[in-house]
């Protein structure tokens, strides 16, 4: 008699999406100016399609993280433009207090809720389906800091200064995906600012 071993694999219903992208700065100051490729977005979601009666409509709710990054150019950082001041300012390195700069960013992080009313052209058969969708995300932030590289008497340091940056708490906006199967192409246009009413980036004259 022979024994066959199996393992055992976890039925799990749903499905986990993994977004990868990048930033772009629409209507901030002209000093906010952003590295594309430094930019970048991952988001990873669990998501639930709910089919709307035998149609190839369905609605898709969701909850995850995402994670973007704002690289800027020209080694300039972000910071206030005086230390009882809460005027947030990019400031240039020519009056910054760090050396050599290599590499400045912005990290927030957030928690998302992404809703969904997708189209599959053979729901049936969805890994080898045309698919499209549109939607939206409704998101908190529960983290943000900056990151800065740079040189210091011929060594290589890290600076990471946790704050909130006067960044909007609550975010919402519009999403929308076309793809063939299990992979697609998508878009997020932010509705809310970045940084809350009134308290955003300010353009540093000096």
């Amino acid at each position: 008699s022979t024994t066959k071993k199996t393992t055992a694999r976890p039925d799990i219903p749903g499905a986990f999406v993994l977004e990868f992208g990048f930033n772009q700065d629409v209507g901030g100051p002209s000093d906010f100016s952003l590295n594309f490729w430094g930019s970048r977005t991952a988001n990873v979601y669990y998501q639930y399609e709910f089919r709307i009666l035998k149609s190839g409509f369905s609605f898709v709710p969701g909850i995850g993280l995402s994670m973007e990054r704002f690289k800027f150019k020209d080694e300039y950082t972000i910071g206030y433009s005086s230390p009882t001041s809460g005027e947030l300012i990019m400031i240039p390195p020519a009056d910054g207090s760090i050396p050599n700069i290599k590499k400045s960013m912005l990290i927030t992080n957030y928690i998302d809720v992404p809703l969904e009313i997708r189209f599959t052209l053979n729901p049936d058969d969805p890994s080898r389906s045309f698919k499209t969708a549109v939607g939206g995300r409704i998101g908190y932030l529960y983290d943000s800091f900056t990151k800065i590289k740079y040189s210091e008497n011929t060594e290589t340091k890290k600076l990471k200064d946790k704050q909130d940056y006067n960044l909007s708490k609550l975010r919402y906006g519009l999403t929308g995906r076309i793809g063939f199967g299990n992979f697609s192409i998508f878009g997020y246009y932010n509705l809310t600012p970045l940084f809350e009413e009134n308290k955003g980036l300010k353009e540093n004259n000096v």
